[in-house]
Formats: C-alpha cells, sequence, structure tokens
C-alpha cells in the first residue's frame, strides 16, 4: 500500500469514528424526551423554550415556535418519539423557505431527527387526537430545536 493510500485509509477511519462519537446514544435520546415530556405536560414555558436554538433566530419565527410549543402542552402525552428523517425529509430540512414577510430563512443546525408528539384529549363521551411533529438537531453534545435564521 502506498503512502497515500495509506493516509486515505486513515482520514477515512478517522471520520468514521469521530463521526460515531457525535451521535447520540439512545440514554441521550430517552433523556431528551423524557425531559421534553415532562416539561410539555406540565406546560412548563421555561424549559420547553430552552430547548429551541434561538441563535441569529428570525424574530417571527421564534414567536411562531414559541406559540406552537406551548399548543397543547399541559395536556397527556400519549406517545412521543425522536425519529431520523427519511433523504427527502433531510433534503427539504436543508432547503431556503420564505417567511410570511417575504425574507428566506434557512435551519441554522442541520436537522437530523424529528420529534413527533402524540396526544389525546378525552372529555365525556368525545375522544380527540392529534400529533405534531419538528426538526432536532444536536449542538454541542445535546438535542435542540432549530429556529430558522435569515439566509444570506
Amino acid at each position: 500500500m502506498n503512502t497515500k493510500s495509506l493516509f486515505v485509509a486513515l482520514l477515512t477511519l478517522t471520520c468514521a469514528f469521530t463521526a460515531s462519537l457525535q451521535a447520540a446514544t439512545p440514554e441521550q435520546e430517552k433523556a431528551f424526551l423524557d425531559k421534553y415530556k415532562a416539561a410539555y405536560e406540565a406546560g412548563d414555558k421555561t424549559t420547553l423554550e430552552s430547548f429551541l436554538y434561538t441563535k441569529g433566530a428570525h424574530p417571527t419565527a421564534l414567536e411562531f415556535y414559541k406559540m406552537m410549543q406551548l399548543q397543547g402542552s399541559g395536556s397527556k402525552i400519549g406517545k412521543i418519539e425522536l425519529i431520523d428523517l427519511s433523504p427527502e425529509e433531510a433534503k427539504a430540512a436543508e432547503a431556503i423557505d420564505e417567511m410570511p414577510d417575504g425574507q428566506k430563512t434557512k435551519m441554522p443546525l442541520k436537522p437530523t431527527k424529528k420529534l413527533k408528539i402524540s396526544t389525546e384529549t378525552k372529555d365525556g363521551a368525545n375522544n380527540s387526537s392529534s400529533s405534531s411533529s419538528c426538526l432536532v438537531a444536536e449542538k454541542d453534545g445535546k438535542f435542540v430545536i432549530p429556529v430558522p435564521v435569515p439566509a444570506k
């Protein structure tokens, strides 16, 4: 094996090892889901907002994300899960979007998962269920919900 081939092989192994170190463990996923569920069911606005990654966030997007997080909070969660993004979802997550005000936005971090929450409400003889999802990324070893930033 020549020096160039050896270098490429070592670089590939190093990159693969580094990527595996940064991937979240099942324990980290469970801790995130447990903390989010507890905050959601308690209607804990402060803790729910702490999950948002807001660095450079578009002000309108930030207000929307805060509002959407509180929508239904205080309700019992039937199911909460972190789901890997499909290739199509990952591609869409990296796209530039347009806000209602015409400004272009993008995600500040690369989302790798989506948080899916399913709730059920029983009111006497009436039952209703709903589900919602949002994109999740990893930043500094923890899961965050990135809020779109102005695209440059």
